[in-house]
């Protein structure tokens, strides 16, 4: 058992722009900024969005250009991307991408990379054209990025301005173990998807930690963890909320991705015996509750993961009750 408190740790923002039902991706993208506002002032240490294609519920598919409306009405809370998934993309767009938003908000800007493509395979034929990688060549991609990035690329016949030269922290992702050990070898931070992959989450962060080579970068592991926190004032508003987010897995489950659906008062009916077991397992990794259930629950999984930092996911339909679900967070973590 750990000695380490949810206190010691910091605590940070995954958001997913998510469209609820009624509204369009502007509506999102606004609420997106208000929630950034909200968690700097709460004390979050980072804000990432993640690159999704083709989803009708999430908006925030220009991953960077997101990155730059919540950085530009920021000041100090970092702003990432959980992550860019790097085979939808050449390197160097990357790098210019990420080199451009580095020179806007220096010393605030993450680049959180992933493998998969983040989408259907429709889509990421679509996405990528004559670029058919399935992931494979991830490993290369990323020497390619880093390359980009170097101080010294005033020889390369092809270079990132800006980027070159630009301390932008890189770190992998994960819902699985090839992230990990590519992250352990090359000594970089990992960020492991734990609210939608649960099974693998103690396997993987095994992986990165018998593997760590320190570097230039880190002289030790340091590993996130995603979790999904839907927390109200009672018990029985926390459930209600959480049916939204249970209703989104049942629609992805069933291959029919949705804009974010209300709240109901039961799942019964909605969804079948075996789909509700499914999705249960597939959210074990998320904590509904009061402030108080919830802060035990993380703890526990603190003291299971060892975690260096938590990154919070919270699918609510209502944006009141999100942001009050999130400061309640960050009272969890802060006290």
């Amino acid at each position: 058992m750990s000695s380490k408190q949810l206190h010691d740790i910091p605590y940070s923002v995954l958001d997913l722009s998510p469209v609820v039902v009624g509204e369009t991706p502007a509506d999102s993208l606004k609420k997106t900024l208000d929630l950034a506002q909200h968690a700097e002032k709460w004390g979050y240490n980072r804000y990432w969005l993640a690159e999704h294609h083709s989803m009708p519920g999430i908006a925030s598919s220009a991953t960077s250009v997101v990155i730059g409306h919540v950085a530009g009405g920021t000041e100090r809370i970092r702003v990432g991307s959980g992550g860019i998934m790097l085979p939808n993309h050449a390197p160097l767009v990357i790098a210019e991408h990420f080199g451009t938003l580095e020179s806007l908000y220096p010393g605030r800007i993450d680049l959180g990379l992933g493998r998969a493509p983040g989408t259907d395979q429709v889509t990421a034929h679509a996405l990528r054209r004559e670029n058919m990688s399935n992931g494979e060549d991830f490993p290369e991609q990323v020497d390619e990025l880093r390359a980009y990035l170097k101080a010294d690329g005033e020889g390369n016949r092809v270079r990132a301005i800006p980027g070159e030269g630009l301390d932008i922290p890189i770190w992998l992702l994960g819902s699985s173990g090839f992230s990990a050990r590519l992250s352990a070898q090359l000594g970089l931070p990992f960020s492991f998807a734990s609210h939608f992959s649960p099974d693998n989450t103690l396997p993987a962060l095994d992986v990165y930690r018998r593997n760590f080579k320190p570097s230039e970068v880190l002289d030790k592991p340091y590993a996130m963890v995603g979790v999904n926190v839907i927390a109200a004032d009672t018990e029985e508003k926390a459930a209600f909320l959480a049916t939204s987010m249970q209703q989104q897995f049942l629609n992805l489950v069933r291959g029919i991705p949705s804009k974010l659906k209300p709240p109901v008062e039961s799942m019964e009916g909605i969804w079948s015996p075996f789909e509700k077991a499914s999705i249960d397992q597939q959210l074990r990794t998320t904590m509904i509750g009061t402030p108080e259930t919830v802060k035990a629950k993380l703890q526990a999984f603190l003291d299971e993961t060892q975690a260096d930092e938590m990154i919070i996911n919270a699918q609510i339909f209502d944006h009141e009750d999100r942001l009050r679900s999130y400061e309640i967070v960050s009272e969890v973590f802060s006290k």
